[in-house]
Protein backbone atom coordinates (compact mmCIF):
# COMPACT_ATOMS: atom_id res chain seq x y z
CA UNK A 1 0.00 0.00 0.00
CA UNK A 2 1.14 3.51 -0.74
CA UNK A 3 0.98 6.23 1.84
CA UNK A 4 0.03 9.81 1.13
CA UNK A 5 -1.39 12.88 2.72
CA UNK A 6 -4.97 12.37 3.83
CA UNK A 7 -6.97 14.75 1.63
CA UNK A 8 -9.99 16.38 3.16
CA UNK A 9 -9.47 15.11 6.72
CA UNK A 10 -10.81 17.24 9.52
CA UNK A 11 -8.29 18.55 12.00
CA UNK A 12 -7.80 16.79 15.33
CA UNK A 13 -9.59 19.61 17.12
CA UNK A 14 -12.58 19.43 14.77
CA UNK A 15 -12.84 15.71 15.41
CA UNK A 16 -12.91 16.21 19.17
CA UNK A 17 -15.37 19.12 19.18
CA UNK A 18 -19.13 18.92 18.70
CA UNK A 19 -19.22 15.29 17.69
CA UNK A 20 -20.85 12.25 19.35
CA UNK A 21 -18.51 9.85 21.09
CA UNK A 22 -19.50 6.95 18.81
CA UNK A 23 -18.71 8.95 15.67
CA UNK A 24 -15.44 10.19 17.13
CA UNK A 25 -14.37 6.56 17.48
CA UNK A 26 -15.47 5.75 13.92
CA UNK A 27 -13.39 8.65 12.61
CA UNK A 28 -10.33 7.87 14.67
CA UNK A 29 -10.39 4.16 13.76
CA UNK A 30 -10.78 4.95 10.06
CA UNK A 31 -8.05 7.52 10.20
CA UNK A 32 -5.72 5.06 11.87
CA UNK A 33 -6.43 2.32 9.31
CA UNK A 34 -5.85 4.65 6.37
CA UNK A 35 -2.60 5.94 7.87
CA UNK A 36 -1.44 2.31 8.12
CA UNK A 37 -2.49 0.98 4.72
CA UNK A 38 -2.68 4.08 2.51
CA UNK A 39 -4.05 3.90 -1.00
CA UNK A 40 -4.29 0.49 -2.70
CA UNK A 41 -1.84 -0.41 -5.45
CA UNK A 42 -2.01 -2.75 -8.42
CA UNK A 43 -0.29 -5.38 -6.27
CA UNK A 44 -3.62 -5.72 -4.50
CA UNK A 45 -5.72 -8.32 -6.38
CA UNK A 46 -8.87 -6.22 -6.04
CA UNK A 47 -7.07 -3.29 -7.70
CA UNK A 48 -4.94 -5.22 -10.18
CA UNK A 49 -6.28 -3.38 -13.24
CA UNK A 50 -6.98 0.02 -11.67
CA UNK A 51 -4.08 2.28 -10.84
CA UNK A 52 -5.06 5.01 -8.37
CA UNK A 53 -1.61 6.65 -8.41
CA UNK A 54 -3.08 9.77 -10.11
CA UNK A 55 -5.30 10.22 -7.05
CA UNK A 56 -2.55 9.44 -4.53
CA UNK A 57 -0.12 11.87 -6.16
CA UNK A 58 -2.52 14.80 -6.33
CA UNK A 59 -2.65 17.32 -3.50
CA UNK A 60 -6.38 17.82 -2.90
CA UNK A 61 -8.00 20.47 -0.76
CA UNK A 62 -11.50 20.15 0.72
CA UNK A 63 -13.98 21.56 -1.78
CA UNK A 64 -15.55 24.84 -0.76
CA UNK A 65 -19.26 25.47 -0.42
CA UNK A 66 -19.87 28.12 -3.05
CA UNK A 67 -23.42 28.79 -4.23
CA UNK A 68 -22.61 30.75 -7.36
CA UNK A 69 -24.48 31.17 -10.63
CA UNK A 70 -22.81 28.27 -12.41
CA UNK A 71 -23.70 25.84 -9.63
CA UNK A 72 -27.30 27.07 -9.54
CA UNK A 73 -27.56 26.63 -13.31
CA UNK A 74 -26.07 23.13 -13.18
CA UNK A 75 -28.45 22.06 -10.42
CA UNK A 76 -31.41 23.43 -12.38
CA UNK A 77 -30.34 21.61 -15.53
CA UNK A 78 -30.02 18.27 -13.70
CA UNK A 79 -33.32 18.50 -11.84
CA UNK A 80 -35.67 20.36 -14.19
CA UNK A 81 -36.61 17.37 -16.36
CA UNK A 82 -37.13 14.87 -13.54
CA UNK A 83 -40.25 14.87 -11.37
CA UNK A 84 -38.68 14.25 -7.97
CA UNK A 85 -37.88 15.86 -4.61
CA UNK A 86 -34.39 17.38 -5.07
CA UNK A 87 -31.84 17.22 -2.25
CA UNK A 88 -28.70 19.06 -3.38
CA UNK A 89 -25.11 18.98 -2.11
CA UNK A 90 -22.22 21.23 -3.11
CA UNK A 91 -18.80 19.66 -2.65
CA UNK A 92 -20.39 17.20 -0.23
CA UNK A 93 -22.28 19.77 1.88
CA UNK A 94 -26.06 20.10 2.04
CA UNK A 95 -27.56 23.05 0.17
CA UNK A 96 -30.95 24.00 1.64
CA UNK A 97 -31.48 26.78 -0.94
CA UNK A 98 -31.57 24.31 -3.86
CA UNK A 99 -33.35 21.46 -2.03
CA UNK A 100 -37.08 20.85 -1.70
CA UNK A 101 -38.48 17.87 0.19
CA UNK A 102 -41.71 19.55 1.29
CA UNK A 103 -43.96 17.35 -0.85
CA UNK A 104 -42.85 14.08 0.71
CA UNK A 105 -45.22 12.07 2.94
CA UNK A 106 -45.35 12.79 6.65
CA UNK A 107 -42.46 11.22 8.54
CA UNK A 108 -40.13 10.89 5.55
CA UNK A 109 -36.76 12.52 6.12
CA UNK A 110 -34.53 13.66 3.26
CA UNK A 111 -31.74 16.10 4.01
CA UNK A 112 -28.41 16.54 5.77
CA UNK A 113 -26.76 13.54 7.42
CA UNK A 114 -24.61 15.82 9.58
CA UNK A 115 -27.69 17.54 10.92
CA UNK A 116 -29.27 14.16 11.71
CA UNK A 117 -26.09 13.14 13.54
CA UNK A 118 -26.16 16.33 15.61
CA UNK A 119 -29.81 15.68 16.48
CA UNK A 120 -29.07 12.12 17.57
CA UNK A 121 -31.50 10.55 15.08
CA UNK A 122 -32.22 6.95 16.12
CA UNK A 123 -31.82 5.53 12.59
CA UNK A 124 -28.40 7.15 12.28
CA UNK A 125 -27.03 5.89 15.60
CA UNK A 126 -28.38 2.41 14.85
CA UNK A 127 -27.30 1.97 11.23
CA UNK A 128 -24.39 4.33 10.48
CA UNK A 129 -21.23 2.36 9.67
CA UNK A 130 -22.90 -0.99 10.18
CA UNK A 131 -21.88 -2.15 6.69
CA UNK A 132 -18.97 0.13 5.85
CA UNK A 133 -16.92 -0.98 8.83
CA UNK A 134 -16.45 -4.46 7.35
CA UNK A 135 -15.43 -3.51 3.80
CA UNK A 136 -11.68 -3.19 4.40
CA UNK A 137 -11.69 -0.43 1.82
CA UNK A 138 -9.10 2.33 2.03
CA UNK A 139 -11.47 4.71 0.27
CA UNK A 140 -14.32 3.92 2.67
CA UNK A 141 -11.91 4.69 5.53
CA UNK A 142 -10.93 7.92 3.80
CA UNK A 143 -14.60 8.81 3.60
CA UNK A 144 -15.35 7.97 7.24
CA UNK A 145 -12.44 10.06 8.46
CA UNK A 146 -13.04 13.00 6.14
CA UNK A 147 -16.74 13.43 5.44
CA UNK A 148 -18.34 16.76 6.33
CA UNK A 149 -21.90 15.88 5.32
CA UNK A 150 -24.03 13.79 3.00
CA UNK A 151 -27.57 12.62 2.52
CA UNK A 152 -29.83 11.07 5.12
CA UNK A 153 -33.05 9.48 3.88
CA UNK A 154 -35.43 7.69 6.22
CA UNK A 155 -38.75 6.25 5.06
CA UNK A 156 -41.05 5.09 7.90
CA UNK A 157 -42.61 1.63 7.90
CA UNK A 158 -45.58 1.17 5.60
CA UNK A 159 -44.92 4.33 3.56
CA UNK A 160 -45.23 4.46 -0.23
CA UNK A 161 -43.44 7.34 -1.97
CA UNK A 162 -45.37 8.56 -4.99
CA UNK A 163 -42.34 10.38 -6.43
CA UNK A 164 -38.60 9.72 -6.18
CA UNK A 165 -36.08 11.48 -3.99
CA UNK A 166 -33.29 12.95 -6.12
CA UNK A 167 -29.91 13.32 -4.43
CA UNK A 168 -27.74 15.68 -6.49
CA UNK A 169 -24.01 15.91 -5.73
CA UNK A 170 -22.19 18.79 -7.45
CA UNK A 171 -18.43 19.30 -7.38
CA UNK A 172 -16.23 22.24 -8.29
CA UNK A 173 -12.57 23.15 -7.94
CA UNK A 174 -11.50 26.77 -7.75
CA UNK A 175 -7.84 27.18 -8.49
CA UNK A 176 -6.65 23.95 -6.84
CA UNK A 177 -7.78 20.31 -7.06
CA UNK A 178 -10.64 19.69 -4.64
CA UNK A 179 -12.05 16.65 -2.84
CA UNK A 180 -15.39 15.83 -1.25
CA UNK A 181 -16.46 12.78 0.74
CA UNK A 182 -20.26 12.52 0.54
CA UNK A 183 -21.59 10.11 3.16
CA UNK A 184 -25.11 8.82 2.58
CA UNK A 185 -27.39 6.72 4.77
CA UNK A 186 -30.66 5.39 3.35
CA UNK A 187 -33.09 3.54 5.64
CA UNK A 188 -36.23 2.07 4.04
CA UNK A 189 -38.72 0.91 6.67
CA UNK A 190 -40.59 -2.39 6.68
CA UNK A 191 -43.26 -2.71 3.95
CA UNK A 192 -42.27 0.66 2.46
CA UNK A 193 -41.75 1.42 -1.21
CA UNK A 194 -39.42 4.12 -2.54
CA UNK A 195 -37.42 5.26 -5.56
CA UNK A 196 -34.11 7.07 -5.22
CA UNK A 197 -31.93 8.82 -7.78
CA UNK A 198 -28.29 9.73 -7.11
CA UNK A 199 -26.70 12.08 -9.63
CA UNK A 200 -23.01 13.00 -9.50
CA UNK A 201 -21.82 15.85 -11.69
CA UNK A 202 -19.49 18.82 -11.69
CA UNK A 203 -17.61 21.44 -13.64
CA UNK A 204 -16.54 19.86 -16.91
CA UNK A 205 -12.93 21.06 -16.93
CA UNK A 206 -12.16 21.09 -13.19
CA UNK A 207 -9.86 18.60 -11.50
CA UNK A 208 -11.70 17.18 -8.50
CA UNK A 209 -12.19 13.93 -6.60
CA UNK A 210 -15.53 12.60 -5.39
CA UNK A 211 -15.19 9.82 -2.80
CA UNK A 212 -18.70 8.67 -1.86
CA UNK A 213 -20.05 6.02 0.50
CA UNK A 214 -23.73 5.08 0.46
CA UNK A 215 -25.22 2.69 3.02
CA UNK A 216 -28.68 1.27 2.36
CA UNK A 217 -30.76 -0.61 4.90
CA UNK A 218 -33.86 -2.26 3.40
CA UNK A 219 -35.99 -3.65 6.20
CA UNK A 220 -38.44 -6.55 6.01
CA UNK A 221 -40.68 -6.52 2.88
CA UNK A 222 -39.29 -3.12 1.81
CA UNK A 223 -38.95 -2.26 -1.90
CA UNK A 224 -36.32 0.18 -3.17
CA UNK A 225 -35.47 1.21 -6.73
CA UNK A 226 -32.13 3.01 -6.71
CA UNK A 227 -30.67 4.79 -9.75
CA UNK A 228 -27.11 6.11 -9.80
CA UNK A 229 -26.15 8.42 -12.67
CA UNK A 230 -22.46 9.35 -12.83
CA UNK A 231 -21.88 12.38 -15.08
CA UNK A 232 -18.64 13.77 -13.64
CA UNK A 233 -16.33 16.11 -15.53
CA UNK A 234 -13.87 14.55 -17.94
CA UNK A 235 -10.88 15.25 -15.62
CA UNK A 236 -12.61 14.09 -12.43
CA UNK A 237 -11.89 11.10 -10.23
CA UNK A 238 -14.90 9.23 -8.87
CA UNK A 239 -14.77 6.42 -6.30
CA UNK A 240 -17.99 5.11 -4.76
CA UNK A 241 -18.81 2.38 -2.26
CA UNK A 242 -22.40 1.11 -2.08
CA UNK A 243 -23.20 -1.17 0.88
CA UNK A 244 -26.62 -2.77 1.15
CA UNK A 245 -28.22 -4.84 3.89
CA UNK A 246 -31.47 -6.50 2.76
CA UNK A 247 -33.76 -7.96 5.40
CA UNK A 248 -36.20 -10.82 4.93
CA UNK A 249 -38.32 -10.63 1.74
CA UNK A 250 -37.01 -7.17 0.80
CA UNK A 251 -36.45 -6.11 -2.82
CA UNK A 252 -33.67 -3.94 -4.26
CA UNK A 253 -33.40 -2.93 -7.90
CA UNK A 254 -30.22 -0.95 -8.52
CA UNK A 255 -29.32 0.77 -11.81
CA UNK A 256 -25.79 2.16 -12.24
CA UNK A 257 -24.94 4.32 -15.27
CA UNK A 258 -21.43 5.71 -15.80
CA UNK A 259 -20.80 8.30 -18.49
CA UNK A 260 -18.14 10.74 -17.22
CA UNK A 261 -14.94 10.85 -15.20
CA UNK A 262 -11.31 10.17 -16.05
CA UNK A 263 -10.94 7.39 -13.46
CA UNK A 264 -14.04 5.75 -12.02
CA UNK A 265 -14.42 2.96 -9.49
CA UNK A 266 -17.77 1.58 -8.28
CA UNK A 267 -17.77 -0.98 -5.47
CA UNK A 268 -21.12 -2.61 -4.72
CA UNK A 269 -21.67 -4.99 -1.80
CA UNK A 270 -25.12 -6.50 -1.21
CA UNK A 271 -26.06 -8.94 1.56
CA UNK A 272 -29.33 -10.85 1.05
CA UNK A 273 -31.38 -12.28 3.89
CA UNK A 274 -34.01 -15.02 3.55
CA UNK A 275 -36.40 -14.54 0.64
CA UNK A 276 -34.77 -11.27 -0.43
CA UNK A 277 -34.33 -10.32 -4.08
CA UNK A 278 -31.52 -8.15 -5.43
CA UNK A 279 -31.11 -6.87 -8.98
CA UNK A 280 -28.04 -5.02 -10.24
CA UNK A 281 -28.11 -3.43 -13.70
CA UNK A 282 -25.18 -1.42 -15.05
CA UNK A 283 -24.12 0.49 -18.14
CA UNK A 284 -20.72 2.12 -18.66
CA UNK A 285 -19.73 4.12 -21.73
CA UNK A 286 -16.11 5.19 -22.06
CA UNK A 287 -13.98 6.90 -24.69
CA UNK A 288 -10.63 8.62 -25.01
CA UNK A 289 -8.47 7.46 -22.11
CA UNK A 290 -11.26 7.01 -19.58
CA UNK A 291 -11.05 4.12 -17.11
CA UNK A 292 -14.16 2.61 -15.47
CA UNK A 293 -13.99 -0.19 -12.87
CA UNK A 294 -17.07 -1.98 -11.54
CA UNK A 295 -16.62 -4.44 -8.66
CA UNK A 296 -19.78 -6.09 -7.35
CA UNK A 297 -20.33 -8.63 -4.59
CA UNK A 298 -23.69 -10.25 -3.86
CA UNK A 299 -23.69 -12.34 -0.69
CA UNK A 300 -26.52 -14.87 -0.35
CA UNK A 301 -26.38 -15.21 3.42
CA UNK A 302 -29.75 -16.96 3.89
CA UNK A 303 -31.91 -19.42 1.91
CA UNK A 304 -34.55 -18.74 -0.75
CA UNK A 305 -32.97 -15.50 -2.01
CA UNK A 306 -32.58 -14.48 -5.65
CA UNK A 307 -30.16 -12.17 -7.45
CA UNK A 308 -30.01 -10.96 -11.04
CA UNK A 309 -27.11 -8.99 -12.49
CA UNK A 310 -26.54 -7.54 -15.96
CA UNK A 311 -23.73 -5.08 -16.71
CA UNK A 312 -22.97 -3.79 -20.20
CA UNK A 313 -19.97 -1.80 -21.38
CA UNK A 314 -19.22 0.23 -24.52
CA UNK A 315 -15.58 1.20 -25.04
CA UNK A 316 -13.71 3.06 -27.74
CA UNK A 317 -10.48 4.99 -28.21
CA UNK A 318 -7.86 4.00 -25.65
CA UNK A 319 -10.40 3.58 -22.87
CA UNK A 320 -10.32 0.68 -20.44
CA UNK A 321 -12.78 -0.99 -18.12
CA UNK A 322 -12.95 -3.64 -15.44
CA UNK A 323 -15.86 -5.81 -14.40
CA UNK A 324 -15.40 -8.10 -11.41
CA UNK A 325 -18.69 -9.62 -10.30
CA UNK A 326 -18.71 -12.00 -7.37
CA UNK A 327 -21.67 -14.04 -6.14
CA UNK A 328 -21.18 -15.79 -2.79
CA UNK A 329 -23.62 -18.48 -1.64
CA UNK A 330 -23.14 -19.27 2.03
CA UNK A 331 -23.42 -22.81 3.42
CA UNK A 332 -26.94 -22.31 4.80
CA UNK A 333 -28.24 -20.42 1.73
CA UNK A 334 -30.09 -23.32 0.12
CA UNK A 335 -32.56 -22.70 -2.74
CA UNK A 336 -30.50 -19.75 -3.97
CA UNK A 337 -31.23 -18.51 -7.49
CA UNK A 338 -28.47 -16.31 -8.95
CA UNK A 339 -27.70 -15.15 -12.48
CA UNK A 340 -24.84 -12.87 -13.49
CA UNK A 341 -23.95 -11.56 -16.96
CA UNK A 342 -21.39 -9.06 -18.29
CA UNK A 343 -21.42 -8.03 -21.96
CA UNK A 344 -18.94 -5.68 -23.59
CA UNK A 345 -18.75 -3.97 -26.96
CA UNK A 346 -15.33 -2.80 -28.14
CA UNK A 347 -15.38 -0.17 -30.89
CA UNK A 348 -11.61 0.30 -31.08
CA UNK A 349 -8.63 -1.98 -31.34
CA UNK A 350 -6.99 0.00 -28.51
CA UNK A 351 -9.86 -0.36 -26.02
CA UNK A 352 -9.38 -2.89 -23.21
CA UNK A 353 -11.80 -4.76 -20.95
CA UNK A 354 -10.84 -7.06 -18.07
CA UNK A 355 -13.87 -9.08 -17.01
CA UNK A 356 -14.06 -11.70 -14.28
CA UNK A 357 -17.43 -13.09 -13.20
CA UNK A 358 -17.10 -15.31 -10.13
CA UNK A 359 -19.22 -17.81 -8.23
CA UNK A 360 -18.34 -19.03 -4.73
CA UNK A 361 -20.88 -21.68 -3.79
CA UNK A 362 -20.87 -23.41 -0.41
CA UNK A 363 -24.43 -24.80 -0.57
CA UNK A 364 -25.57 -27.78 -2.64
CA UNK A 365 -29.20 -26.99 -3.56
CA UNK A 366 -28.81 -23.89 -5.73
CA UNK A 367 -29.26 -22.62 -9.26
CA UNK A 368 -26.44 -20.27 -10.28
CA UNK A 369 -25.15 -19.15 -13.66
CA UNK A 370 -22.62 -16.59 -14.84
CA UNK A 371 -21.01 -15.49 -18.07
CA UNK A 372 -19.16 -12.74 -19.91
CA UNK A 373 -18.86 -11.71 -23.56
CA UNK A 374 -16.54 -9.35 -25.43
CA UNK A 375 -17.28 -8.47 -29.04
CA UNK A 376 -17.43 -5.95 -31.84
CA UNK A 377 -20.25 -4.76 -34.07
CA UNK A 378 -21.52 -7.46 -36.40
CA UNK A 379 -20.52 -6.85 -40.01
CA UNK A 380 -23.72 -8.46 -41.32
CA UNK A 381 -25.86 -6.07 -39.28
CA UNK A 382 -23.82 -3.10 -40.50
CA UNK A 383 -24.13 -4.30 -44.10
CA UNK A 384 -27.90 -4.67 -43.72
CA UNK A 385 -28.31 -1.08 -42.52
CA UNK A 386 -25.89 0.29 -45.13
CA UNK A 387 -27.79 -1.52 -47.89
CA UNK A 388 -30.87 0.49 -46.95
CA UNK A 389 -29.18 3.81 -47.45
CA UNK A 390 -27.99 4.47 -43.89
CA UNK A 391 -24.53 5.99 -43.61
CA UNK A 392 -21.64 4.18 -41.94
CA UNK A 393 -21.49 6.37 -38.84
CA UNK A 394 -25.27 6.40 -38.31
CA UNK A 395 -25.46 2.62 -38.80
CA UNK A 396 -22.82 2.09 -36.13
CA UNK A 397 -24.66 4.45 -33.78
CA UNK A 398 -27.96 2.60 -34.27
CA UNK A 399 -26.40 -0.76 -33.41
CA UNK A 400 -24.55 0.56 -30.38
CA UNK A 401 -27.67 2.34 -29.15
CA UNK A 402 -29.66 -0.91 -29.40
CA UNK A 403 -26.97 -2.66 -27.35
CA UNK A 404 -27.17 -0.02 -24.59
CA UNK A 405 -30.95 0.39 -24.57
CA UNK A 406 -31.49 -2.93 -22.80
CA UNK A 407 -30.28 -1.36 -19.55
CA UNK A 408 -32.20 1.91 -19.83
CA UNK A 409 -35.39 0.07 -20.79
CA UNK A 410 -35.32 -1.62 -17.38
CA UNK A 411 -35.80 1.72 -15.60
CA UNK A 412 -39.42 2.47 -14.73
CA UNK A 413 -39.11 6.25 -14.26
CA UNK A 414 -40.11 7.65 -17.66
CA UNK A 415 -38.72 11.15 -17.17
CA UNK A 416 -35.39 9.74 -15.97
CA UNK A 417 -35.32 7.42 -19.00
CA UNK A 418 -35.78 10.44 -21.28
CA UNK A 419 -32.84 12.22 -19.63
CA UNK A 420 -30.68 9.12 -19.90
CA UNK A 421 -31.64 8.63 -23.55
CA UNK A 422 -30.43 12.15 -24.27
CA UNK A 423 -27.18 11.61 -22.37
CA UNK A 424 -26.63 8.24 -24.03
CA UNK A 425 -27.28 9.65 -27.50
CA UNK A 426 -24.78 12.45 -26.87
CA UNK A 427 -22.15 10.02 -25.64
CA UNK A 428 -22.73 7.50 -28.43
CA UNK A 429 -22.42 10.14 -31.15
CA UNK A 430 -18.96 10.87 -29.77
CA UNK A 431 -18.13 7.19 -29.32
CA UNK A 432 -19.23 6.06 -32.77
CA UNK A 433 -17.70 9.03 -34.61
CA UNK A 434 -14.35 8.46 -32.88
CA UNK A 435 -14.48 4.75 -33.64
CA UNK A 436 -15.60 5.07 -37.26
Amino acid sequence: MTTAATPGFLSEQEILNNIPVWLRKVREDARRRFATQGYPTTRNEEWKYTNVAPIAKTSFQPGEYNLDGSIIALAARLTASIEAAPVVFINGQYCAELSDSEGLPHGVKAGSLWEAIQQGDADVTKHFGRSAGSTQSAFADLNAAGFHDGAFVSVPAGTVLEKPIHLVFLSTAEGAPSVSHPRNLIVIGARSQASLIETYSGSEDDLYFTNAVTEIVAQEDAVLHRHKVQREGIRAFHVANLLVQQARNSTLVCHSLSFGGALVRNDVNVVLSEGAEGTLNGLYVAGGKQHVDNHTTINHAKPHAASHELYKGILNGQSSAVFNGKVIVEKDAQKTDAKQTNRNLLLSGDAVINTKPELQIYADDVRCTHGATIGQLEENALFYLRSRGIGQEEARRILVHAFAREIIDRIKLKDLCAVLEEELDKRLRTVTSEAA
